[in-house]
């Protein structure tokens, strides 16, 4: 049962819990117009199902986004996920101009923000979203706790 007030992020928590129905590791990603408060985009991960590596919940979102504004950067979007973003979504979300990225447990071993090669402190890096990490965490972490102790 959700308790967290960011709607944003408990629409991506809800995310993540369909996804761990589906046996898939449970992260959710919404991304949102900034400035309209529009939901662009809901997703979770599809990399079982899909057969495919790169179907993280970010990826499917923000290429879902692009689709419909037709238009390769998200320069007014927010991402709000509820897993540290890996490298590559980090290099994506870079890449899509990402205005702000919220998220909700930090992932010390894959994480590519917070933790990890630190994608928007590279040199290489061509655009920092604003970044909020920590919301909405207790709940994120219960998720992902009790799918891979269900796994064991």
């Amino acid at each position: 049962m959700m308790t967290f007030s960011n709607n944003y992020m408990t629409m991506a928590l809800k995310e993540a819990e369909k996804a761990a129905e589906r046996g898939e590791v449970p992260v959710g990603a919404v991304i949102v117009n900034g400035l309209t408060g529009e939901v662009m985009a809901c997703c979770s991960n599809q990399v079982v199902e899909s057969y495919d590596p790169s179907a993280h919940a970010e990826v499917l979102a923000i290429r879902e986004t692009c689709h419909k504004l037709e238009n390769e950067r998200l320069e007014n979007c927010d991402l709000y996920v509820t897993l540290e973003p890996c490298p590559m979504c980090a290099q994506l979300i870079s890449l899509a101009r990402i205005r702000r990225l919220y998220f909700a447990a930090y992932d010390e071993k894959g994480g590519g923000v917070e933790n990890g090669p630190r994608i928007f402190n590279a040199k290489s890096c061509h655009h920092r979203p604003e970044i909020y990490g920590g919301i909405g965490e207790g709940e994120a972490i219960k998720l992902l706790r009790d799918f891979f102790r269900s796994r064991r």
